[in-house]
């Protein structure tokens, strides 16, 4: 069985976010699993000299884009033990970022049709393309569409993943003909709403569908969390399989880490107080091991939960805490929370850029670790604080609600605190709650325990994958 991953992005090449993460890590643990697996990606200007001097070149070939003949470079390297195919394109890779650009579709559909080609060129030959987001859904597409006919291809199987349906690849109709080179007999597949949706296209063609949590599997299918496309994600359920993500537990192991001040396990667990007097420190908090330290990671965006938190601010920090923000988003929070750290300059600290060194830093130092997302696929900060050590607090919904159980006093299972509701005052109510149990210090321990013991690895998701796989080439 032979699985070529094909993504725009990939830990250690690329990575904005949770995709990375998952391509980064998934592969080698199918490869573990005896599941032979390789991964396309484009060739990025932003790869380190490092990886690029280890590529090889491979060929070379013209690619067709409706009227545009666009060239196409392939390299390949090794990397822990997995095969990387790089797409080789200067005009639409060679720039300072990934995404936010006016051509993305015209980039990413030729990112999708080169893979496709590529195949003719390299020494892997897949059973099944597994394709990621919407700047990989002409996968599909084109095997469904223009492809159809060519012996090479009508073999092929395809898993497409949606790990976020807030974005979606839409265009004006225009695209159509003109970037895709699709005929008109091929609309239907696109067409969605008055645009040409990459994604829904993805949904209708490929073999199986998957997203990155069960719960966000059945949360897609409604009007409030699909974006749109809840109709054709009904209509296609029937392939629709939630399988949650893992982390890699060997890159987040608080037994091992370099980035954080001192190191410790579970049966250690109270080495952890150095880390949280080293934050404390850093960050310019007063140095005092016993006060609890809440932590926020991510994006400040609203679909994060961020307009909960302030909106609720002040009456949080009422309480005997101390308070912890690192992340980037919208400027009108970026604001507000660098105004409050002035305000509560001894108990509270802003940090508006992004450091993943500070990030594994405030995971190991933090004791709880606030995330009240509207929406949250997976999340993966969720699991990285539990194995720090640090109680995470969900509203429970998507992922977290699949790897986030409410703690339970009175048989002592559980690893966390959740809210249901989209209300700051269930929030905080959490917060609360969360805060007492740290002042119970044996409730504290076996929860912290508990957290420690939860299993976050890519071992059971990827046998999942490995189903799905089997089941598809039977």
């Amino acid at each position: 069985m032979n699985i070529l991953m094909i993504s725009t992005e990939a830990e250690p090449f690329a990575k904005t976010g949770g995709l990375g993460d998952v391509i980064g890590s998934l592969p080698k643990e199918l490869k573990k699993q005896g599941t032979d697996v390789s991964v396309m990606l484009p060739l990025y200007k932003s790869i380190t000299k490092q990886y690029q001097s280890q590529m090889k070149f491979v060929a070379n070939f013209p690619v067709v884009l409706s009227w545009r003949t666009q060239y196409c470079g392939i390299f390949q390297m090794e990397h822990e033990g997995i095969t990387y195919y790089f797409i080789d394109n200067e005009q639409y890779f060679y720039r300072d970022n990934y995404y936010g650009y006016y051509d993305d579709g015209e980039r990413f559909a030729y990112f999708s049709r080169a893979a496709l080609e590529a195949l003719l060129h390299i020494d892997c030959q897949p059973d099944i393309l597994h394709c990621n987001e919407w700047q990989t859904a002409m996968v599909p597409v084109y095997l469904k569409t223009i492809l159809k006919d060519e012996p090479i291809y009508q073999e092929l199987k395809t898993v497409f993943t949606i790990h976020n349906i807030e974005y979606q690849g839409k265009y004006d109709q225009s695209v159509l003909h003109d970037l895709l080179g699709l005929s008109e007999s091929d609309r239907g597949i696109l067409d969605y709403n008055g645009a040409i949706n990459f994604m829904k296209g993805a949904i209708v063609t490929c073999d199986k569908l998957t997203t990155v949590s069960q719960s966000y599997a059945d949360e897609i299918t409604y009007p409030f969390y699909g974006n749109g496309l809840e109709h054709i994600i009904k209509e296609n359920s029937y392939k629709l399989l939630g399988i949650i993500n893992g982390i890699d537990t060997n890159q987040f192991n608080p037994a091992k880490d370099l980035d954080i001040t001192t190191r410790f396990t579970k049966n250690s667990i109270e080495k952890k107080a150095d880390n949280k007097l080293f934050m404390q420190s850093k960050l310019n908090l007063r140095e005092d091991a016993s006060v609890p330290l809440v932590a926020m990671i991510g994006r400040l965006v609203e679909h994060k939960g961020i307009d909960l938190v302030v909106s609720v601010f002040d009456e949080i920090m009422e309480e005997n805490i101390q308070f912890v923000l690192l992340g980037t988003g919208d400027e009108k929070f970026e604001s507000f929370f660098r105004q409050k750290a002035v305000e509560y300059a001894s108990k509270l600290a802003v940090v508006t850029t992004f450091s993943s060194q500070l990030a594994t830093q405030i995971y190991a130092g933090a004791d709880m670790f606030l995330m009240p997302s509207i929406s949250e696929p997976c999340g993966l900060a969720q699991m990285i604080a539990l194995r720090y050590g640090t109680i995470p607090i969900v509203r429970a919904t998507g992922g977290l609600k699949d790897s986030i159980i409410p703690y339970n006093l009175e048989d002592q299972t559980g690893n966390g605190v959740t809210f249901q509701s989209i209300n700051a005052q269930d929030m905080i109510g959490a917060l609360k709650r969360t805060i007492e149990l740290y002042r119970e210090k044996d409730q504290w321990h076996q929860l912290v325990k508990n957290g420690m013991d939860t299993d976050f690895s890519w071992k059971n998701s990827s046998r999942e994958y490995n189903k799905l796989y089997k089941s598809m080439l039977k």
